[in-house]
C-alpha cells in the first residue's frame, strides 16, 4: 500500500529537529531507519502529517569510547554495529545481538535508537540494552535528561519518551574483562521476531559467578530484565541446580501473547530454553 500524505523535514541539527516535534506535536513523527515507522504508515495503522528525518544531524552515528562506558549514537546503523572494533573488543555482544536482526538489508538502514525507541516488545536491543544496565540519552526543547533503559518501558509501544523528546544516544557500561556473554534466539524464519530470546552476561572468579544480568526479549508487553534470575546465580558455580532455579524465575515474570508463534505456555518454556542456552555459552566464554 500506499502511505498518506506527509511533508517532509530534514533538520541539520539536535534542536531543530526537537524544535519541530515539539511545535507540531502529535501530527509529526520522528524518522531514524524507518523499518518500523514505515510499514504502519504503508497500512494506514500510522498516518502522521510530518515526517522529521533525523538523517541529516551530525553527530548521532557515532560508537565512541567515554571513561569506563562506551556511547552510541542513536542513528548508528546495526551494520556499523557489527563493523565496530570498539564493540568486538568490549561489548561483543552487542554485535552477536544485531547479527540476529532480520537480515542485511535492514540492517543496513535499521538504527539502534529505532530499534530501543519504539517501545516494541519484539525488538532485540531493548532487552540486550537493560541486560547491559544502559542508559537513554532523551533531548527535548528543555535539554537532555538521562534514563535507565531498565525503567524506559512501560508498555507495548510505550515509553518513557516524553513528547517531542528524541533518544539521541546510549550509554552502556563496560563489562569486566573477560565476562562471558550470550544472546540466544529462537525464531521461526530468517528476519523473523524472537518468539523467545535471551541476552545474558556473566562474570566468573576461580569457578564462582560473581555478577549475573538477564534479559528477555519478547516473552511480554514489554522486554525485561531478569534481577532475581541473576541474583539466583551469583555466587553460585553456576552448577544444573542453580540454573533450573534462575530459569524457573525467569519463566515467572514472563506473560507472552498466544499468536502466530505459538501459545504462551509454549512461548515461556522457549524462554527458559533460550537462558539455558545463553548461559551455557556465557559461563564457556568467561575467563576468571
Amino acid at each position: 500500500m500506499i502511505p498518506g500524505s506527509f511533508d517532509y523535514h530534514r533538520p541539520t541539527t539536535i534542536v531543530a529537529a526537537v524544535a519541530l516535534l515539539t511545535e507540531l506535536g502529535e501530527d509529526a513523527r520522528p524518522l531514524a531507519g524507518g523499518h518500523s515507522l514505515i510499514p504502519l504508515m504503508k497500512t494506514r495503522l500510522a498516518a502522521p502529517e510530518h515526517l522529521i528525518d533525523l538523517g541529516g544531524i551530525e553527530g548521532l552515528n557515532v560508537v565512541e569510547l567515554d571513561g569506563d562506558e562506551i556511547v552510541i549514537g542513536a542513528m548508528t546503523t546495526q551494520h556499523a554495529l557489527i563493523s565496530s572494533p570498539l564493540l568486538a573488543e568490549l561489548l561483543p555482544i552487542v554485535r552477536e545481538t544485531a547479527l540476529m536482526i532480520a537480515d542485511p538489508q535492514i540492517r543496513y538502514k535499521g538504527t539502534i535508537g529505532g530499534n530501543c525507541a519504539n517501545g516494541d516488545p519484539g525488538n532485540d536491543m531493548p532487552a540486550l540494552m537493560q541486560c547491559l544496565n544502559a542508559r537513554y540519552a532523551l533531548t527535548g526543547v528543555t535539554g537532555t535528561r538521562d534514563v535507565s533503559a531498565r525503567s524506559f518501558y512501560l508498555g507495548a509501544y510505550e515509553t518513557a519518551l516524553a513528547a517531542g523528546e528524541v533518544l539521541t544516544s546510549v550509554r552502556i557500561p563496560i563489562p569486566p574483562a573477560g565476562h562471558g556473554y550470550a544472546y540466544e534466539k529462537l525464531k521461526r524464519k530468517v528476519g523473523d521476531y524472537a518468539t523467545a530470546a535471551a541476552a545474558v552476561i556473566v562474570t566468573m572468579a576461580a569457578g564462582t559467578c560473581t555478577s549475573a544480568s538477564v534479559g528477555l526479549t519478547n516473552v511480554s508487553e514489554t522486554p525485561l530484565w531478569a534481577a532475581e534470575s541473576g541474583l539466583i546465580l551469583t555466587g553460585s558455580a553456576l552448577d544444573a541446580a542453580t540454573i533450573d532455579r534462575a530459569v524457573a524465575a525467569a519463566e515467572a515474570i514472563t506473560n507472552p501473547a498466544s499468536d502466530m508463534r505459538g501459545p504462551s505456555e509454549y512461548r515461556t518454556k522457549m524462554a527458559g530454553v533460550m537462558l539455558r542456552r545463553a548461559l551455557e555459552r556465557a559461563r564457556a566464554r568467561a575467563t576468571a
